[in-house]
């Protein structure tokens, strides 16, 4: 007989059923909770070890007692009664049995266990034949994750079961700052949905919402229902709702709509559909906004991501994207984010990857996003590209490959063409354990395919270059044509050789600092780079910029990303680092990086308005980070250019870590002639419930606060309140707008207000303390991941 395990099914349902968890990348924090359980330990329970899992459907029952009286027929367990089932477990005082009528009666101390719950009842009784159970006076608390509450009683009909003054909450009885209670729970084990009646929501001893009918569902199926709402007022929108709708339309795809009311702007509609197919997901989503009162016209954005797995080694990949105008990302997006993106680029492509080689086809195509710019500043579209890497060991220690691209250019403003790079090398690495030397040889091939009008119009230029140099001045459009027709190139190409030499040592000794055991590491290395020189001036520049100057770019063979142009080169660079590292846990007190090139010939390859790079010296790049004890971290970032003796750039930030999770972080950022900012945010904890939190950043090179955020933040065991006042610049003409986010989180139920989490953990690095060890993702073209359009100022 099973006459304790059938009721598995509802008291499970308690939980699950008046709980609703609001998505959320960090979760609750339970610290504040007081270390108990609101119902005590069985000592007679089975508990099992983690991840192991017990299929108790396929085992037997095992009853237990002091003593056994009563007939064979209607037996009588008294004294310590235990059954047992895999790793359900549920105790008595008193178990009656009628084995002809198949009831049974279970009295005194009732304790059940299994299934992540454990629970207490006064009395329980049922009949096995009509599979109709009921418990009296209950009390439970999940094992699994934080929650608990009670019921005056609950039945059990096959898969029907009802709940009769029912709570739950994830707070101790003890403080009860939140509950949920209902006055009846009707459960369908079967389909997973339940229908509450007389629900009410108290905050301490209020009731703050009723509804006086609603259904939920009990297990983790998806169904159609509404989720939190969200709501905020700022003043740029004004009072802002948004209601998201989740429809679940198949097991495999499903579907939220989001309508959301702005006082100031109008009615905004939000869509998005997820599938999910074999070896693949997407996602499309889309914004309608009829007559946007900010713009007085019709706003909209469409976006579609997705993945499919052609085989093992080739993958499909998009990543579209479609803006109704260039100030959308600015408008609808409550971060400098949407200020800093000047382009929306949308990417498709089949990537493959094997042992020794990666290839792709693929095609991009970019859309303007700044109304203070035209379409002359975009980049040129590439429809469609095509690339290979290759390499592999050749024998007698030699390793070659080929880097090879063709590309097809295109531009709304301009004509464009077509363009071929190739690039072969050899390299014979040597290594050993504490040295390398790494010589390489390459040859570069780049050829091109102009369109009649490019071709053209860069024989205007470099003819009118000519006659300047001849004392002659002319325009591009009076230059003769026997000047520049002679000059004209469908079919430019380069031929460039290339050789590297790389080469480092690694020293290392074991040392000790104020009794701690270090390893000191000293790691010099070299590289030289020889490239001829080869006059490029008859070929365009499609993608093709400086790299800003940096560590890595010390050790590259060229100094411009893309393909047009390949730099000329006699260099040498010189560079040292220096770890401190401990040795009890390994962690890197201090490193320290020092590096320049020494140019031995001027460079003769430059685009327009780019600095001559002259013989001399380079800028000395230096990085180092200091971090004397675990909660302070320094790290400064230098450029110092010997030549006009200036600093080019230099970062310098410091982070002290609090103790409950609190964190001061504090920079200055300075790129000559581009920028200088100072930035400071903290995370304060005055005491284990209060918290202030604040940044201040500032552009001293405009003279104005860029974001200043202040609030403060009441934590409990269960509820969470945040309030925060935020004054920031929206828009590229530098004005500013004021906010006003307030949030009340009941743990485990969900919250109600703005997010004001997500706003915190972009203005406060280290506000989740797990961000600290993050890097911010990029999408799969390498360009920066598209400001989120959706949350609210």
């Amino acid at each position: 007989m099973h006459p304790s395990l059938r009721l598995l099914p509802l008291p499970l349902c308690i939980a699950l059923s008046l709980q609703a968890k609001a998505a959320d990348e960090m979760p609750p924090n339970w610290a504040l909770c007081p270390v108990q359980d609101v119902v005590k330990p069985f000592a007679e329970a089975q508990t099992l070890p983690d991840g192991l899992k017990i299929d108790n459907a396929n085992e037997a029952t095992d009853i237990e007692g002091d003593a056994l009286s009563g007939t064979e027929e209607n037996p009588v367990f008294n004294g310590n009664v235990t059954l047992r089932r895999g790793d359900q477990f549920m105790g008595a005082e008193h178990l009656y049995y009628d084995k002809s009528k198949e009831q049974y009666t279970a009295e005194g101390n009732i304790r059940y266990q299994g299934g992540g719950l454990r629970l207490t009842a006064k009395r329980a009784e049922g009949d096995q034949a009509k599979d109709t159970h009921t418990l009296q006076d209950i009390e439970y608390q999940l094992l699994s994750q934080r929650g608990n509450g009670g019921a005056d009683s609950m039945t059990l009909s096959g898969n029907l079961g009802a709940l009769h003054g029912a709570t739950y909450s994830t707070c101790p009885p003890e403080q009860r700052q939140w509950e949920v209670r209902a006055r009846q729970i009707d459960v369908n084990t079967d389909t997973g949905m339940a229908v509450a009646r007389g629900a009410t929501l108290r905050v301490g001893k209020v009731p703050v919402i009723y509804l006086p009918w609603f259904t939920f569902p009990t297990d983790e199926r998806r169904r159609t229902g509404l989720l939190f709402p969200s709501i905020s007022n700022s003043g740029r929108n004004g009072f802002d709702y948004r209601q998201p709708i989740y429809l679940n339309l198949a097991p495999n795809y499903d579907a939220t709509l989001s309508p959301r009311l702005m006082s100031s702007r109008g009615v905004l509609l939000g869509t998005q559909f997820r599938y999910l197919v074999e070896g693949g997901a997407g996602t499309f989503e889309g914004t309608w906004m009829p007559n946007d009162k900010l713009r007085d016209r019709d706003r909209s954005l469409l976006h579609y991501g997705a993945y499919q797995n052609l085989s093992p080694q080739w993958q499909a990949r998009a990543n579209l994207n479609w803006i109704s105008d260039p100030r959308y990302y600015e408008d609808f997006s409550s971060s400098i984010d949407g200020l800093s993106q000047y382009t929306s680029t949308s990417g498709i492509g089949i990537y493959g990857r094997g042992q020794g080689w990666d290839a792709g086809i693929t095609a991009d195509h970019w859309q303007l996003a700044d109304y203070t710019l035209t379409d002359a500043v975009l980049p040129f579209n590439q429809v469609p590209r095509g690339y290979v890497h290759w390499e592999r060991k050749i024998g007698a220690g030699f390793t070659a490959g080929v880097d090879a691209e063709a590309v097809r250019f295109q531009h709304p403003s301009f004509d464009a063409g077509s363009r071929l790079d190739l690039k072969p090398w050899i390299s014979l690495p040597l290594e050993g354990n504490s040295w390398f030397l790494r010589p390489t040889a390459a040859f570069r091939y780049t050829g091109y395919q102009l369109d009649d009008g490019l071709a053209a119009s860069s024989a205007r230029n470099r003819g009118v270059a000519a006659e300047a140099a001849q004392g002659r001045s002319w325009t591009t459009n009076t230059v003769p044509a026997s000047v520049w027709q002679p000059l004209v190139q469908n079919s430019p190409t380069r031929a460039t050789p290339i050789f590297s030499l790389d080469a480092g040592a690694y020293f290392d000794r074991d040392t000790t600092v104020k009794g701690k055991e270090y390893l000191q590491t000293i790691e010099p290395r070299l590289f030289y780079l020889n490239v001829p020189y080869t006059n490029q001036d008859d070929m365009p520049l499609f993608d093709t910029q400086p790299l800003t100057f940096s560590w890595g770019q010390l050790f590259r063979d060229n100094r411009y990303s893309g393909a047009d142009r390949q730099a000329d080169a006699s260099q040498l660079t010189v560079a040292v680092s220096s770890r401190m590292i401990r040795q009890s846990d390994g962690r890197e007190r201090f490193s320290a990086s020092l590096g320049q090139i020494s140019y031995f010939n001027e460079s003769r390859v430059r685009i327009p308005g780019e600095p001559i790079t002259e013989k001399g010296r380079s800028a000395w790049v230096a990085d180092a980070n200091y971090a004397p004890t675990d909660r302070w971290t320094f790290g400064a970032s230098y450029q110092w250019d010997p030549k006009f003796s200036r600093t080019d750039l230099a970062s310098v930030r410091a982070r002290y870590l609090l103790p409950d999770d609190g964190v001061i972080n504090l920079g200055y950022r300075y790129r000559r002639a581009l920028l200088e900012q100072t930035d400071l945010s903290f995370l304060y904890p005055i005491n284990p419930s209060w918290s202030i939190v604040g940044r201040y950043y500032y552009s001293i090179r405009d003279k104005k606060a860029l974001e200043t955020l202040a609030g403060f933040q009441w934590d409990s065991c269960c509820v969470a309140v945040r309030l925060v006042a935020r004054r920031y610049v929206h828009n590229r003409a530098g004005d500013l707008s004021n906010a006003i986010m307030f949030e009340i989180e009941l743990k485990g139920l969900g919250s109600a207000g703005q997010d004001t989490k997500r706003a915190l953990r972009r203005a406060i690095l280290g506000y989740n303390r797990d961000d600290l060890y993050l890097v911010p993702p990029q999408t799969a073209t390498g360009q920066p991941t598209p400001p989120d359009t959706n949350a609210s100022p």
